[in-house]
């Protein structure tokens, strides 16, 4: 399934920051309901929408706290209506019970989490620490939650947009996984009106909205009948991802042909990584880039596709974490290079790499070729 950079007309260019980027795309995508509770570096989301919520006549509740916040969520989308959460990594933790019992009811919905430094309290710095907990569900139970990797905000902006459509088609949570960087940061996108990704959306026949005239629906995550119930209905989920492996995998590629050495990093990261690659390819060395913009689905083909026509390339794997993207690089490329060829250059605890410290740890590679 292709990327909808969902362009349209009357787009305009604004400033903002990508925090606030994210908020003006959930209104324009029809996004009815907002619930959520403020935490550094994400609460210019909640700031930004307690306004413009108001002023287009949409709901927005600031709630006591995240598990009431995403229980709101449950609540809204069971009911039929587009709904979006935001929070930050501690508080994304409070709130995954309510995303496994979203995921279990196959709820769409949409959470945004701008990730901080951790584990525990952590602190307020930009993070990459929650790759395991947005990829591997989160919660309690065999589930997925779709994942999208903005590095700018003009993929904010869109993939926001994208966000509540995948929701809606796949009948699931979908997470936009930002970060201190990404949600701090002020510069210019395109904005433009919301088009859809799809031509016709399922209608929600499933929804709870009165059923006066027709057989009541039921929203549920208990299985009990019959006994293999629970069972039954993994398997369904289990049909559900991996239908969505096949068709929603989203990657860039840059200066992939015949390369020396190829960076792979998401999210802001990517960005200080392409700064050094750039200047590495003006000295002659011939540096790409792999960057997943799907977290997960990750797109596992595509990197395998790259892996087989550069024989003989190095991988370097960038994140502000100490390892974590890294196995699932580990484990796409186990069959086709040895693992003495995928190295790892790491920050935690909300340090993050610079251009310069890219650019050196390149050289160092570059060295032993």
């Amino acid at each position: 399934m292709a990327e909808d950079k969902n362009t349209g007309l009357e787009t305009k260019r604004v400033l903002m920051k990508g925090n606030e980027a994210v908020g003006e795309a959930a209104i324009k995508a029809g996004c009815l309901c907002y619930f959520a509770y403020p935490i550094t570096p994400q609460t210019e989301t909640p700031e930004y929408l307690s306004r413009r919520m108001e002023e287009e006549n949409l709901i927005f509740l600031q709630a006591e706290s995240e598990v009431a916040a995403i229980n709101m969520v449950f609540g809204a989308s069971a009911a039929g209506a587009r709904v979006m959460t935001s929070s930050s990594s501690p508080g994304i933790s409070l709130k995954q019970e309510g995303i496994s019992y979203i995921a279990g009811a196959e709820l769409p919905c949409v959470i945004v989490n701008v990730v901080r430094g951790g584990p525990g309290l952590g602190n307020i710095e930009a993070s990459q620490a929650d790759y395991f907990q947005s990829t591997r569900g989160g919660g309690h139970g065999d589930y997925r939650c779709i994942v999208l990797a903005p590095n700018c905000l003009q993929e904010c902006y869109d993939m926001t947009m994208n966000a509540f459509d995948l929701a809606d088609y796949y009948r699931m949570p979908v997470f936009i996984q930002s970060d201190g960087i990404i949600g701090q940061l002020v510069e210019p996108f395109d904005m433009h009106p919301y088009k859809p990704m799809f031509d016709k959306l399922p209608t929600k026949n499933w929804a709870l909205t009165g059923c006066a005239g027709r057989k009541p629906n039921v929203v549920r995550t208990l299985y009990l009948n019959p006994p293999n119930g629970l069972e039954m209905h993994n398997r369904n989920l289990e049909k559900k991802y991996n239908k969505i492996k096949s068709e929603l995998r989203w990657c860039e590629t840059y200066n992939c042909d015949n390369a020396d050495i190829i960076v792979i990093a998401y999210g802001a990261t990517s960005r200080i990584a392409k700064s050094a690659i750039k200047k590495h390819n003006d000295n002659g060395l011939k540096i790409g880039l792999f960057r997943p913009k799907t977290l997960w689905p990750w797109p596992e083909a595509e990197l395998v596709e790259v892996a087989q026509k550069n024989k003989g390339v190095k991988f370097l794997v960038i994140e502000m974490s100490m390892g974590q993207m890294l196995e699932d690089v580990l484990l796409t490329l186990m069959d086709v290079v040895t693992k003495k060829d995928i190295l790892f250059y790491g920050m935690g605890g909300g340090w993050n790499p610079t251009p310069d410290g890219v650019y050196a740890e390149i050289s160092e590679i570059a060295k032993k070729l």
